[in-house]
């Protein structure tokens, strides 16, 4: 499996589990993302997209997103896209 950089995590929301993420590279609803970090190593299908508090299907470089974690991540952490 390869892995390509897409982002860092900006923010995180405990309630509900969500991620804030700049997006460097695109990220498509389903496509299976890995966040890593100092303690954060968590692999999961991206379910849920938002831009502007707007579920959309698909982000690009450049937008802020949140998604739906498994569980807490932290500021600075990298996201990759997992790729087969």
């Amino acid at each position: 499996m390869a892995e390509v950089e897409i982002g860092r995590v900006s923010d995180f929301f405990a309630q509900p589990v969500v991620a804030g993420i700049e997006l460097t590279g695109s990220l498509r609803k389903g496509d299976t993302i890995h966040i890593k970090g100092h303690t954060t190593d968590l692999t999961f299908a991206a379910s849920s997209i938002q831009v502007n508090h707007a579920e959309v299907a698909e982000a690009k470089a450049g937008d802020s997103i949140g998604i739906k974690v498994p569980e807490r991540v932290r500021n600075g952490d990298t996201v990759y896209r997992v790729t087969s």
